[in-house]
């Protein structure tokens, strides 16, 4: 199987593409693209890092330790200091530790929220966001002239690089913790502190939460906490269906509010107090509604293109602009180096605000949303129900419809401009958006979304509608495109 290594960096099954012998061949093309002279992007900002200093992390899953010890021997070889954590860490703390340290960037090894037999590398620049699109087709660029060059990696004894000062063990969440700190107010917190249950999905977040509230007298129940590379046989991914074990611990009355983070820990879920799950749609259209009303503040927000249009409805009342993204956190990254973005985020669970790195953040989501149900005191149930009373209903669902054979953007965007619909589900189309596939806007500000799979012959098909039989009769469309598309 080939290397693929994209925007979102490398994932690939365990012994079988994702071996060691492949993660050197692919550390080696990271460390010759940052060797090249043009890997500081202007994407990165202000940021003028040290050339010579990289940060590198892992997560929990099979053989993640042994695969962070080969790319610090490769980059060690390539005469980098590498800084490499000393237990699994989540990729927000290793993301915020390359720009604290002020390295010229980050290799986080961990395949996010992917099933158990995954594992990938996740590719950092100097300001702590994923690498930009240009730093990884950089990447592969070396990646495919070594192999066809049949130039090997360059590979340094452990013990070596360890006593030359090339490998330093640290512990990335002393200074993760002070910096979330700076976001979150833990005197609130502490003043009228919930109970929290924390489902960490085995995954490398895990003790995050607990340990920050630590003295605050918020108490902190922890599930799935323990070290467990195959996941308990789930995908680690913060959506309703993955978590029965934390509607489990709110029905016995372990606590009252329910959060989740995703494998690595940068995406985020909740459930409230009667084991409803509280999607990411919610959770960022809460915080945005907090963050004006309750702290003040102003500023553009940022979604993806299959985000909920509740953020766009507050914004309306808030006179904020609002700027629509494709899928991929990457591109919300680009705005939030660029402005003073207020918050910023995505349908699966990725969201950051103002202050934080450029990266979305589940243990700093749900430390958010700790704070807004001590500073409300009200439960996360009526808050939810306080929004979709403002700018709701709101119903969401995502479907994956299965094609014969890939098919290419373009020939499918072409194909729905041609068939636009005057209506679906008998609610007038309004407008046509073409910024990630093609988006149909109602009048009702109901919304659906068709867009293919970029790695396999899928067309995803999200549905937001002001009731439930909307967002069927908008499915069933995206269905019928789907049979008629190929």
């Amino acid at each position: 199987m080939p290397i693929n290594f994209g925007t979102d960096g490398w994932r690939a099954v365990i012994s079988d593409t994702f071996t060691f012998h492949n993660l050197r061949l692919v550390t080696q093309a990271i460390a010759d693209a940052i060797n090249s002279g043009h890997w500081h992007s202007k994407s990165a900002g202000d940021v003028n890092p040290d050339a010579d200093r990289i940060v590198v992390g892992f997560d929990t899953r099979f053989l993640s330790d042994r695969y962070a010890r080969e790319v610090a021997r490769v980059m060690a070889a390539n005469g980098y200091k590498v800084h490499i954590a000393q237990a699994d860490s989540s990729t927000p703390s290793i993301s915020y530790a390359v720009k604290n340290l002020n390295a010229i960037g980050g290799i986080v090894i961990t395949a996010s929220h992917n099933a158990p037999r995954y594992s990938g590398v996740k590719l950092k620049a100097a300001n702590g966001c994923s690498a930009s699109s240009e730093q990884s087709r950089r990447v592969e660029i070396y990646l495919n002239d070594n192999q066809e060059r049949g130039r090997g990696p360059n590979l340094m004894e452990w013990d070596q690089a360890v006593e030359e000062g090339l490998i330093v063990n640290f512990n990335p969440v002393p200074d993760y913790y002070q910096h979330l700190r700076t976001l979150i107010d833990f005197d609130a917190i502490a003043a009228n502190p919930p109970q929290v249950v924390v489902d960490s999905m085995h995954g490398s977040g895990r003790g995050l939460i607990k340990g920050i509230l630590t003295g605050t007298g918020c108490e902190v129940k922890e599930i799935r906490g323990e070290m467990n590379p195959g996941f308990g046989g789930a995908h680690p991914e913060p959506i309703g269906s993955h978590l029965g074990a934390l509607a489990g611990a709110i029905s016995t009355g372990m606590g009252n509010l329910g959060l989740a983070l995703d494998g690595d820990g940068d995406r985020i879920g909740a459930m409230d107090e009667r084991g409803n799950f509280v999607d990411p749609h919610k959770i960022m259209a809460l915080a945005f509604r907090y963050l004006v009303e309750e702290r003040g503040w102003k500023g553009p927000v940022v979604r993806t293109v299959s985000t909920t249009r509740m953020i766009d409805r507050l914004a309306d009342k808030y006179d904020l602009p609002v700027y629509e993204t494709p899928v991929g956190f990457n591109h919300i990254a680009d705005y939030m180096i660029s402005e003073d973005i207020l918050i910023g985020g995505e349908e699966s669970g990725g969201i950051s605000f103002r202050g934080n790195i450029p990266e979305g953040d589940g243990v700093l989501m749900g430390l958010l949303l700790i704070e807004m149900v001590a500073v409300y005191q009200k439960s996360l149930n009526t808050l939810v129900n306080e929004l979709l009373d403002e700018v709701g209903p709101a119903y969401y669902e995502r479907k994956d419809q299965r094609l014969k054979y890939p098919i290419q953007k373009q020939k499918m965007v072409g194909y729905l401009l041609d068939n636009q619909p005057d209506e679906i589900g008998g609610i007038k189309v309004t407008d046509l958006l073409t910024v990630d596939g093609v988006k149909y806007i109602m009048e009702d500000d109901s919304w659906l979304l068709i867009r293919p799979s970029g790695t396999e012959p899928v067309l995803r098909v999200y549905a937001e509608g002001r009731s439930e039989e909307m967002v069927q009769a908008l499915l069933v469309y995206g269905e019928t495109v789907a049979e008629n598309i190929t």
